[in-house]
């Protein structure tokens, strides 16, 4: 691929192209096709199944808003579970909070793991600090076998197929209410509202039917589909809208701030649509 201009269709008649200096590692996984590449605009990039999921350059963003929307909304988060996210980004940003005694990664392919720690240490290099256990197994069934455990849980899935799929079901978002503590909350990264409006609307209701307080927040994300990102929120008592000023705490961010907790949860008009 060096030299050459990838593309990655985003819809059928929509993409995304960089130029790709050159191609560091590809491999079919057991569960999808991996390429680590370097890219021209936006550093070492991570692909899978031909999707961008990180690069060095824009995956601050998608990592401080998964972890600490929902970090800071909790008023003592100290077990939290990450679904997914083998590159290790929302990792980091989890251990940034000194509440937080153990993280637990649970990624469903070790490859993700291992090529990131090579290919992406500024964004996996946190996996072997001693609060954190990585697990190589399934999130569906790790989160169907536990009970009242986590804290907050962060899904950090790829779109919804091939093995993420089962990871935007309701049963899913039951297990999830299940794992988390009586005061629990989660976040899910939600796709686009662009191109993937029937998704949110159903996440959305799903999610709505099971946790009290459910809401959509949006972050900016150049490398994803329509650059514009959404994720849900579901928590069982602590809402996201209500957190005090005295509640936030000095981390080292380049995205979130503590105006911003709040200011993503403004929603254009028709966002705003998609949910009614």
């Amino acid at each position: 691929m060096a030299g050459l201009w990838f593309t990655e269709k985003q819809t059928e008649n929509f993409g995304i192209t960089m130029k790709v200096n050159k191609t560091l590692h590809t491999e079919k996984t057991e569960y999808q096709m991996l390429e680590m590449v370097e890219t021209a605009e936006w550093g070492n990039m991570l692909l899978l199944d031909g999707m961008v999921m990180t690069s060095v350059k824009d995956e601050f963003v998608y990592h401080e808003m998964v972890a600490h929307v929902p970090l800071f909304t909790h008023p003592n988060p100290e077990n939290v579970l990450v679904v997914g996210g083998g590159d290790g980004g929302v990792i980091r940003e989890v251990l940034k909070h000194p509440s937080v005694k153990k993280a637990t990664l649970v990624d469903i392919d070790g490859k993700v793991i291992e090529y990131s720690k090579k290919f992406l240490p500024e964004i996996a290099g946190w996996l072997d600090d001693p609060r954190v256990e990585v697990r190589v197994a399934d999130g569906f069934m790790h989160i169907a076998n536990s009970e009242n455990e986590y804290d907050c849980i962060m899904v950090d899935s790829t779109e919804p197929i091939g093995p993420a799929v089962n990871l935007f079901t309701k049963g899913f978002y039951a297990g999830i209410s299940k794992a988390l503590k009586e005061d629990g909350l989660f976040v899910a990264q939600s796709d686009n509202p662009w191109f993937k409006g029937e998704l949110i609307r159903n996440v959305q209701r799903d999610v709505r039917e099971i946790f009290p307080i459910t809401r959509l927040y949006l972050a900016n994300i150049p490398t994803y589909p329509s650059g514009l990102w959404a994720f849900t929120i579901g928590s069982k008592v602590y809402d996201p809208l209500a957190v005090s000023d005295d509640s936030f705490h000095d981390i080292e961010t380049k995205y979130y701030t503590k105006e911003l907790h709040k200011a993503a949860f403004i929603l254009p008009k028709f966002v705003q649509e998609l949910l009614q």
